[in-house]
C-alpha cells in the first residue's frame, strides 16, 4: 500500500480522494497519536485553512474527528500555514493543522499536520497516524458527555500578524508596493501588515470566492504582478500562493527575483551582518548554479538537499543553520519560525531595500542566473523513470554531452504523477536539446 503522506502531508482531490470521511478518520489518529503524553489543559489542536470551497467541508470533519477523541479544537478560520505554525507554537498547543493544497488547484485540498514545536512532524510520527488510521476503529476511544472535544474561535491572527512585523526595523513608507495575494490565505494578512508598515499598495487578488484560488495568480502566474509593476510604476511586486508559504518577487523593471535570487540576497545580508550561522545556505538540487556560483564568490557555503522545504529544514535543524530554501519561493528564515513564510520573507526582503536604500534590481546583482531548461512530463509511475534501462541511458548521454559545465537532473514530483527533467548550463541551445531527448524517451516509457 503506498504511504498516505507525501512530502508535504496528505492531498487528493477534495471529496474524492481527500473526502470528509478521511478528513474524520485523520482527525481521530492524529488527535490520538499527537496528544497522548499531553496533560489535558495542553490536549488542544490549532486548525486553520486557506480559501479554497472545499476547506469549509474537510474542516467540519477534521474537527469532528478530533473532538470525538475528547481533545478541544482552537479554529483559527482562514490563515496561512505558516500562521498555524507560528500560533501553535506560541500558545502552547499539542498540534497544528493547515487544510490546504498550496499552489495546487481549486480541486486539490491537503491536510498537514505540525508538532506543538511548531514543526512539521517527523516521518516516524505521520508513519504512526497512518498506522492508526488504518487499525480497527474500536481500537480508539470514544469518550461521552462532558469529555468531548470543545471549540474555541479565536482572533489569534492578529498575534501572528504583530510577529510579522516584528521581524522587520524599518518603515516602508517610502515604497509603493503590488501585493498578489492569489485569492488565498494572504488576502487579509498581508495588506494589513505592509500597510501598518507604511508601504503605498496596490493590491491585487485579494478578494477570494472559493473557486477562484491560484486562478492566473500569485506565485505561479507571476506575470499578473509584473504587469501591475510596470502599469503603477511600482518598487517592487511580491506574489504568494494559495497559502502563504511561497514569495516571488518582481523588481521595478518588471524582472522575476525567484527563490534562488531571494535567498542570495538575504544571505549576503545576513552574512554581512554576522548572523549567516556557519556561513551555510541550504538549497535544494534544483536551485540554479548561478546562485551556487553567488555566494562560493561571498565565501558562503551551499548544502544541497532534495525537493522540498521539509528536507531543507531537515538539513538547517541537523546543521543549525539559519536560512534555507527553494528556487519556488520557500524560503526558511529559522532564526524567527519553524517553516516556510512568504509573508515573512517578503518582509525581510523588503527590509534590506529599506536598509541598503538599493533598488531589488541592483540587489538582484549579487547573482547571474545560469539558462535552466525544464519540462514536466506526466506518467503513469512517476518513480519508475530510475530503474527503466532507457531513460537511464538517456539520462548518462545528456550528462555527457554538459560535461562539467552544466548538469542534468531527474526527479519526480513529490505531490503529482509528474517527472520533471531539468538541465542547466551556459548554452540554452544545448540545454533544449538535451532536455528534449531525455523527454521524448520518458514520455515513450511512462508517459500517461
Amino acid at each position: 500500500m503506498a504511504r498516505l503522506f507525501g512530502t508535504d502531508g496528505v492531498r487528493g482531490i477534495a471529496n474524492t480522494e481527500l473526502t470528509p470521511e478521511l478528513a474524520f478518520r485523520l482527525g481521530r489518529a492524529g488527535a490520538y497519536v499527537l496528544t497522548k503524553h499531553k496533560e489535558s489543559a495542553e490536549a488542544r489542536i490549532v486548525i486553520g485553512k486557506d480559501t479554497r470551497i472545499s476547506s469549509d467541508m474537510l474542516e467540519a470533519a477534521l474537527i469532528s474527528g478530533v473532538l470525538s477523541m475528547g481533545v478541544d479544537v482552537v479554529r483559527l478560520g482562514v490563515i496561512s500555514t505558516p500562521g498555524v505554525a507560528y500560533v501553535t507554537r506560541k500558545i502552547e498547543s499539542a498540534a497544528g493543522v493547515m487544510i490546504s493544497a498550496s499552489h495546487n488547484p481549486v480541486e486539490d485540498n491537503g491536510i498537514k499536520f505540525f508538532g506543538g514545536d511548531g514543526f512539521k512532524l517527523l516521518d516516524d510520527v505521520e508513519d504512526e497516524i497512518e498506522q492508526v488510521l488504518n487499525e480497527p476503529e474500536d481500537r480508539l476511544p470514544r469518550p461521552v458527555g462532558a469529555q468531548v472535544g470543545r471549540v474555541s474561535d479565536e482572533p489569534l491572527v492578529k498575534l501572528y500578524q504583530e510577529f510579522l512585523m516584528s521581524t522587520v526595523n524599518h518603515s516602508f513608507e517610502r515604497l509603493h508596493i503590488v501585493l498578489d495575494c492569489a485569492n488565498g490565505a494572504a488576502s487579509n494578512i498581508a495588506p494589513d501588515v505592509f500597510r501598518k508598515l507604511g508601504a503605498k499598495l496596490t493590491v491585487l487578488n485579494s478578494e477570494p470566492d472559493g473557486i477562484n484560488i491560484n486562478v492566473g495568480c500569485g506565485s505561479t502566474h507571476p506575470g499578473t504582478v509584473q504587469a501591475a509593476v510596470i502599469k503603477h510604476g511600482a518598487d517592487l511586486g511580491l506574489a504568494f500562493d494559495g497559502d502563504a508559504d511561497r514569495l516571488i518577487a518582481v523588481d521595478s523593471q518588471g524582472n522575476i527575483i525567484d527563490g534562488d535570487f531571494v535567498m542570495a540576497i538575504c544571505a549576503k545580508s545576513l552574512h554581512e551582518r554576522g548572523e549567516l550561522d556557519n556561513d551555510t545556505v541550504v538549497a535544494t538540487v534544483m536551485s540554479n548554479l548561478g546562485f551556487v556560483k553567488a555566494m562560493e564568490n561571498l565565501g558562503i557555503e551551499v548544502e544541497r538537499t532534495a525537493v522540498g522545504d521539509r528536507y531543507v529544514m531537515e538539513a538547517m535543524r541537523r546543521g543549525r543553520h539559519v536560512l534555507g530554501g527553494e528556487q519556488s519561493g520557500h524560503i526558511i528564515f529559522l532564526n524567527h519560525t519553524t517553516t516556510g513564510d512568504g509573508i515573512l520573507t517578503a518582509l525581510q526582503l523588503t527590509n534590506i531595500l529599506v536598509e541598503t536604500g538599493q533598488p531589488l534590481s541592483e540587489l538582484a546583482k549579487v547573482m547571474q542566473r545560469y539558462p535552466q531548461i525544464l519540462e514536466n512530463v506526466r506518467v503513469r509511475d512517476k518513480e519508475a523513470w530510475r530503474a527503466n534501462p532507457r531513460i537511464q541511458e538517456a539520462l548518462a548521454q545528456g550528462k555527457s554531452v554538459l560535461g562539467s559545465s552544466g548538469r542534468v537532473l531527474v526527479r519526480e514530483s513529490g505531490t503529482e504523477p509528474i517527472v520533471r527533467v531539468m538541465a542547466e548550463g551556459p548554452d540554452e541551445q544545448v540545454l533544449q536539446s538535451c532536455v528534449h531527448a531525455i523527454v521524448r524517451v520518458v514520455e515513450e516509457e511512462l508517459g500517461a
